[in-house]
């Protein structure tokens, strides 16, 4: 009778804690992997370079284009010299009729515009074509995050359902610790059946106790990661991925969605432009200017004095011939395409390697979560039979033990397949460049 009421009023305790636990605790923070993704992604401080390299390239156009609007130079200049032509005299031994002199003074301003260049319009593009491939590269680099995210995520996640079967098998240790103590106390029981299980509980609490660091940890990588405040009482929703794995392994160009394929066409167009620039090299270009200032002596050198003067006229400049350093720099430029049309196809090779692998995986854990379920309901049936007999006395503490540390083993693996295939998943879409949802 003092047994049963004992255990009773345990039972009314321990439901009032937990009524009491429930009544105060906060609703904890959930969070989606899509969600921590973006965070890590805007964070990252590199997210910034996508605007400086914008502005860097419109500087660069600017200049460009200032190209072609007028140029104004000041310029002056005074000098002697030591020595200067000397006309002949008229008759022998006579005086020239002039001695230019040998100081002179000039000072003039100078407006030169730009008439004709068939080079402006190719750099520019071929700025544009390296902001673009820039830009894509960063993107590329960008995207890597979304596997660490993954990679952190996934690993807290494991451990908190890790966590979650470690609490469940606690409370269930700690029960039979407490009637096992009743029973040694009534004397149904010898002291050794509660030390077992007592050594059983504490061990299983050390093992939470390094589960709740692990994953705090974790918490912490993820936390700088993508530059949020995750807390120990956050829970992360694993995505249920699929549907959206099914649709991918269906699709025939999913792969195609990779920033990298950008990052390739982008570097082809940034080599077609470059090439294109390269050929205009040596065309013509053709620019006015003119001339005004004051000098001693002005045009007119015979007048030793201060003078005006004003010059205007065209120049034309054309490099003819250049030792066909134009076309080796445009047959460089093709290989330099050809290198990177091999880099392209050794990235999908690679990729599909991947993907491959991350296929074989997901249909393993599949076809594991379906027997978890199965096997967990068996592992279930074992321990509930062996709590009754083991508080029946016809059951050791070591062989109780013993079942739940297989129970225990079975919730593990079962949260660890679900975890690990919810994980492929998230792997074999981010290896597509798809996005997360």
């Amino acid at each position: 009778m003092t047994r049963h009421i004992v255990l009773a009023m345990t039972s009314v305790l321990a439901a009032s804690a937990h009524t009491i636990a429930q009544a105060g605790q906060v609703e904890p923070q959930r969070i989606a992997l899509a969600a921590l993704q973006q965070s890590a992604v805007e964070t990252d401080p590199r997210f910034r370079e996508l605007q400086l390299y914008e502005a860097q390239a419109e500087l660069r156009i600017a200049n460009i284009n200032a190209e072609m609007k007028p140029s104004i130079s000041v310029d002056a200049l005074t000098q002697y010299q030591s020595d200067v032509p000397t006309p002949p005299p008229f008759v022998p031994n006579g005086q020239p009729l002039f001695l230019p002199p040998k100081g002179t003074v000039d000072t003039y301003v100078r407006v030169d515009q730009r008439v004709f260049d068939p080079t402006v319009g190719s750099r520019k593009a071929v700025e544009q074509a390296r902001l673009a491939e820039t830009q894509a590269r960063l993107r590329t680099a960008l995207f890597a995050l979304r596997q660490e995210v993954n990679d952190a995520f996934f690993a807290a996640a494991l451990l908190d359902e890790r966590f979650k079967a470690m609490s469940a098998t606690i409370e269930e240790l700690e029960a039979r610790f407490r009637e096992t103590s009743v029973r040694v106390r009534e004397g149904s029981a010898l002291p050794a059946d509660a030390a077992a299980v007592e050594a059983a509980l504490l061990q299983r609490r050390q093992d939470a106790d390094a589960l709740r660091s692990n994953r705090l940890a974790a918490l912490k990588r993820l936390s700088s990661l993508t530059g949020r405040e995750i807390g120990e009482a956050a829970t992360l929703t694993p995505p249920d991925l699929a549907a959206a794995v099914m649709r991918a392994r269906r699709g025939t160009n999913g792969v195609q969605s990779r920033p990298e394929y950008a990052q390739f066409a982008r570097t082809r167009e940034r080599l077609a432009a470059e090439e294109d620039a390269t050929g205009k090299q040596d065309h013509p270009r053709v620019s006015a200017f003119a001339r005004g200032g004051l000098g001693r002596p002005g045009l007119n050198f015979i007048d030793d004095q201060f003078e005006a003067y004003g010059i205007v006229g065209v120049q034309l400049h054309w490099k003819a011939w250049g030792g066909g350093t134009a076309a080796r720099d445009k047959q460089a430029l093709a290989l330099q395409e050809q290198i990177a049309v091999a880099d392209e196809a050794a990235f999908t090779r690679a990729l599909g390697r991947t993907t491959d692998s991350d296929t074989a995986t997901i249909d393993r854990l599949q076809r594991a979560v379906e027997l978890d379920d199965r096997i967990l309901s068996l592992r279930e049936q074992v321990a509930s039979t062996s709590e009754i007999r083991f508080r029946e006395g016809a059951l050791t503490a070591s062989e109780y033990v013993d079942r739940t540390t297989e129970l225990l083993e079975a919730r593990f693996a079962r949260a660890a397949h679900r975890i690990e295939l919810a994980e492929a998943g998230a792997r074999f879409l981010t290896s597509l460049g798809l996005e997360v949802q």
